[in-house]
């Protein structure tokens, strides 16, 4: 069937209208906070205690906004006879948020969830060097990060929680077996005085 003409025109018209009745409501920023959604992309946190100085991040970044300074130090052996270990220790963290385009490829490359999305965003300054948050102020966000969702009941459980439960369970089960051989041992302790009486009387 043709289309009637000038419907395309009618349609444009109606959804106009309808606009036009409708009445406007205007956004009270800033004196009221609008209402952001959970995933929103304000400011970058860190998590300083996750971080290993892998230095993802920073290699991943695009445009290369991240910095990051460390030194190596060595700790003894934990045991005597043992090899001395080196760690990297985080000296400087760094995000130019002048150049970040808030990609978000630093927080999803993190292997140790030490970078998260906080939805602040009034972080504006007057001096464009201000915007170069250290890790100090990059920890201050962590505050403002909302707390991750619920998970689905029916969701498989994380790979992390069900490693830990799994030896959780070992350890469980080896400390029950050998509960139950200290007190079969026992039994057998506390019957053999009796049998070497009976041999005796003999």
């Amino acid at each position: 069937m043709a289309p009637i003409p000038g419907s395309g025109l009618a349609k444009g018209l109606a959804v106009t209208l309808r606009t036009m009745t409708k009445k406007t409501v205007t956004a009270q920023y800033p004196n009221v906070q609008p209402d952001l959604p959970p995933r929103s992309r304000g400011v970058i946190g860190l998590f300083e205690e996750n971080c290993t100085v892998c230095m993802l991040c920073a290699r991943e970044c695009p445009d290369w906004c991240i910095y990051i300074d460390s030194h190596k130090e060595t700790l003894p052996a934990a045991a005597p006879g043992g090899r001395e270990r080196s760690r990297n220790v985080l000296d400087r963290f760094a995000i130019d948020f002048s150049l970040c385009m808030y990609c978000g490829i630093c927080i999803e490359v993190c292997p140790f969830d030490a970078l998260f999305w906080s939805p602040e965003f009034e972080y504006a300054e007057t001096d464009i060097h201000e915007l170069t948050h250290e890790r100090d102020k990059l920890r201050e966000w962590m505050w403002t990060v909302p707390a991750p969702p619920a998970l689905d009941p029916a969701a498989e459980e994380p790979k992390e929680i069900a490693a830990a439960r799994k030896t959780a369970d070992k350890l469980a089960a080896a400390q029950e077996q050998a509960a139950q051989q200290d007190q079969t041992a026992a039994q057998e302790r506390t019957a053999r005085p009796g049998q070497d009486e009976e041999g005796a009387t003999e």
